[in-house]
């Protein structure tokens, strides 16, 4: 007994004694660092006449004083209490502006002063942009006339933006619905302030409820006060001359969708009791609808709290869900019920059917068509076709359905039924046009509709336009993309008569731009829209190739290998290796065996991928393929651990066999589940010198609900949790890890905790590991001066135990 007692006193000691290091801020060698430190290319956006585009500026990273602001975390959200806006929303910092063909850019005058831009939107007429601004104070409302190009405020910083983007244009274009904040607005509880009248008790009534792991829920009734706070809001009509006008009275608004025709506003309102155990999207909700003047029509629908759904990601409420406007009717909603009481359990001919209902909403719903699968929604086309998608998760099985939304007595027919991880066989998305309501609708041409689809063969990526008769169900292929030195994705048509498409190019070197392509004429060459330069012109000359190569039991594989510039080929230098991954569930081997890995893909480097230590003479093998297979009634992490060290020993034997690595200095990482992925690994085979692992999930049993694509509870297969776990096999884990997590992870199941047990239970059996929180972070890292660390900090790790690793 005394012996372990003794053990016990140990291990404790051992899990508080932690050896901190007092470091300050650190920067990576300047080969790394020249390559973080560089400006982004703006993000694009075109309106849907294909005339005018939009070039919005952001800064690559966030400061530490932005991660510093004040934050509440309430219901699985993060807001700036100060500013009523996401505490973790990225901002743009400048728009510019130009004609479609023209090669000018045009500067937006007058915008506010060190710009924190959000949630921009066209005018219905797309003659104008609105914007929201964040200052110190809170958020304002901005329009820019898209023939000026002169920016101007409509609102002081009185909006609401808690839930999302905080306006919606009427259909005229002169005037939005805007949540703003009440006049009359209680002040916020402090923790201070907030003494306990009692404890907080919650109680079980006999029914199954199984939810994920989320954060930042509500914990106490001042959570539950101060939630109602941040949440309500007024609606007002702000015009774009800048006059105001009360629209409704305060309210929990969480949703505001205006009907086609714009006569009637579907609002979203959320009603008490709110729940501990799932965030406020789950809570109960008022669906109602409003006229254009804000007089109330009907009640239409009041969800009830998502507690206790049943088991299985398939489960879903009963009663109306996805509750939305027809895009082809000026003011018709539709939604889906559960046929089988929301249980994937219950085995049912059909798992769903569809309503609709128009104005002005009242009389018995129209039945439209119901779903093998779980429905997934709809693209509308006109009075004839519609295409209706639904989804199993557990088959992996996808069906898409043409229907007639005006004939229930025609049987639906089934266009595509196939497993949607076969990305060989994806048939495309179909293309869609902007309607006279300003609802986008399937293009259609004489029972024609358009596919665009991305090409994967397993030849290379080569995107491809079909024709697709909805009548005959015959296929014409219009295009394909012939290039072998580039990627060309197709976007969208921008005059389908000519045959002109909007395009945006890459290769490994060539920053992604857009262009127009015509596709009927042969050898045309495209006319560019961009002209974005790489700014990683430094890692030009590196040797890119995409390698394929077969697991033990025959499921090929790929990866992305980049050799450092100027490398060899010939004499072939032993190099230390990276390998990065991410492991993805499937249900067949040849799904898992596709590759959409290209190497004419442009080569971006970020903090995510480890790109930038082949300037450090590493080789790299990036996102290499970790197919996690269960077929048949096997599920895929019955065996995770075989096929984990499966997929890496297939990668190193690869790189091996064509003579460019010393398989001896090898190091695996990832970020999130790839880190859960670089623990096992070290954990249950040799193959590695060291691993870095970010962000990630340790102990399963803390996720006892399910995780990643496992439905699975713990106490289902106790034994699968605990096998996956590599908390449990901290007893034998040797290899150096380097463990990093952001401080304030706001991810399902990657709490900070998981880090922290984990190495505490590493440094406990005297395993060489290091772990570093980064301060103020969120699961992604933001901040440039951590960003810079984290980079430093890996460096290292990577020269100490890869590169110079002692035999």
């Amino acid at each position: 007994m005394r012996k372990i007692i003794l053990s016990l006193i140990f291990m404790l000691s051992a899990f508080i004694a932690h050896s901190q290091e007092n470091v300050e801020y650190q920067q990576p060698p300047e080969s790394i660092l020249e390559l973080v430190d560089v400006e982004r290319a703006p993000i694009v956006s075109i309106d849907s006449k294909k005339e005018q585009m939009l070039f919005y500026y952001r800064d690559a990273f966030k400061s530490l004083s932005d991660l510093s602001q004040p934050e509440l975390r309430l219901a699985g959200l993060r807001i700036n209490p100060n500013t009523n806006i996401s505490s973790t929303m990225n901002f743009y910092t400048n728009i510019k502006y130009k004609k479609l063909n023209d090669s000018e850019l045009h500067q937006i005058a007058n915008l506010p002063e060190e710009a924190r831009i959000a949630y921009t939107s066209f005018s219905p007429d797309e003659t104008k942009l609105a914007f929201t601004h964040t200052t110190d104070k809170g958020v304002e409302l901005w329009i820019v006339d898209l023939q000026t190009l002169q920016a101007n405020k409509l609102t002081d910083a009185i909006l609401n933006a808690n839930t999302g983007s905080p306006y919606s244009w009427f259909r005229d274009s002169k005037s939005m619905l805007v949540k703003t904040l009440p006049k009359d607005r209680k002040a916020l509880i402090t923790r201070e302030e907030s003494l306990p009248t009692g404890p907080i008790v919650t109680t079980s009534d006999g029914q199954i409820s199984q939810n994920r792991t989320y954060q930042d829920l509500l914990k106490n009734r001042t959570d539950e006060i101060n939630f109602e706070t941040l949440m309500t809001s007024d609606l007002h009509r702000v015009g774009i001359d800048g006059s105001t006008t009360k629209w409704k009275e305060k309210d929990l608004h969480r949703g505001i969708s205006f009907s086609p025709n714009g006569e009637y506003v579907l609002i979203t309102t959320i009603t008490p009791p709110y729940s501990y155990i799932v965030p406020y999207y789950s809570f109960p909700a008022a669906t109602d609808i409003y006229t254009m003047e804000g007089e109330l029509v009907t009640e239409f629908h009041k969800s009830e709290l998502l507690e206790n759904l049943p088991v299985g990601f398939m489960a879903t409420q009963t009663g109306k869900r996805s509750i939305s406007w027809r895009a082809d009717k000026p003011a018709t909603l539709y939604w889906a019920e559960a046929l089988d009481g929301g249980d994937p359990a219950n085995e049912v001919p059909f798992r769903d059917e569809v309503y609709q209902l128009d104005a002005p909403f009242t009389g018995t719903p129209q039945y439209l068509t119901k779903t093998i699968n779980r429905y997934r929604g709809i693209q509308w086309g006109n009075d004839e076709y519609a295409l209706l998608t639904d989804q199993w998760w557990n088959t992996r099985n996808q069906k898409v359905y043409v229907f007639n939304p005006s004939d229930n007595s025609v049987e639906p027919t089934i266009i595509t039924d196939r497993n949607y991880q076969d990305v060989y066989s994806s048939p495309g998305t179909p293309h869609t046009e902007r309607n006279d309501m300003d609802r986008y609708v399937l293009t259609i041409d004489k029972n024609n509709i358009y596919l665009f689809g991305d090409g994967y063969t397993p030849e290379g990526q080569f995107p491809f336009i079909d024709e697709f008769n909805l009548k005959t169900l015959k296929k014409k292929r219009l295009y394909t993309s012939s290039y072998t030195d580039k990627i060309e994705d197709l976007y969208s048509f921008i005059d389908i008569k000519k045959g002109t498409v909007l395009t945006r190019m890459q290769s490994a070197t060539e920053y992604p731009n857009y262009y127009v392509q015509n596709i009927k004429k042969k050898n045309s060459t495209p006319t560019p829209l961009t002209t974005f330069e790489n700014p990683f012109k430094s890692i030009a000359d590196v040797h890119k190739e995409v390698i394929t190569y077969t697991r033990e039991d025959g499921v090929e594989l790929s990866g992305t290998l980049y050799l450092p510039a100027g490398y060899d080929m010939e004499k072939k230098e032993k190099l230390p290796m990276i390998m990065w991954a991410y492991p993805t569930e499937y249900k067949d081997k040849s799904s898992a065996g596709q590759s959409t890995a290209n190497p004419n893909s442009f080569t971006f480097l970020s903090y995510g991928n480890p790109i930038y230590w082949v300037t450090r003479g590493y080789a790299i093998l990036d996102n290499a393929s970790f197919p996690i297979v269960g077929e048949g009634d096997d599920q895929p992490n019955d065996t995770f651990i075989e096929q984990l060290v499966a997929n890496a020993k297939a990668a190193i034997d690869a790189v091996d066999e064509l003579g460019y690595i010393d398989r001896n200095k090898v190091a695996v990482g990832g970020h999130s589940y790839g880190a859960f992925m670089t623990a096992n690994l070290l954990s249950n085979c040799d193959l590695f010198a060291a691993g870095i692992a970010r962000s990630g999930a340790y102990n399963r049993t803390l996720t006892p609900f399910g995780f990643q694509s496992e439905e699975r509870s713990y106490w289902d297969v106790p034994e699968v949790y605990n096998g996956m776990s590599p908390f449990m096999s901290a007893y034998k884990m040797k290899t150096p890890l380097l463990l990093t997590h952001g401080e304030d992870d706001n991810n399902s199941g990657t709490h900070t905790m998981q880090s922290e047990r984990y190495f505490q239970a590493l440094k406990s059996f005297g395993a060489p590991a290091r772990l570093v929180i980064l301060p103020k972070e969120s699961h992604g890292y933001a901040a440039k001066k951590n960003v810079l660390h984290l980079l430093w900090e890996q460096d290292q790790w990577l020269e100490k135990y890869v590169k110079n690793r002692e035999e």
